[in-house]
């Protein structure tokens, strides 16, 4: 699995950083980010449901 954040659709709400933690982040802008290195989930259970939190909809995952 990949995960991506379509920066030009996120708003910054903190659902995905909030979700799975140890994925994903915020950066200074307040805009969600991956964790680097951990763009392949990090095997972690919650990315799915961090991606499905999303309010716009910008986390992106692709297998």
């Amino acid at each position: 699995m990949r995960i991506s954040i379509d920066s030009g659709v996120c708003i910054g709400a903190g659902q995905c950083a909030l979700t799975a933690p140890e994925v994903f982040t915020q950066d200074d802008d307040g805009f969600g980010t991956v964790v680097p290195g951990h763009e392949d989930g990090a095997g972690s259970p919650l990315v799915r449901e961090a991606a499905r939190a999303c309010p716009v909809q910008a986390v992106r995952l692709t297998d």
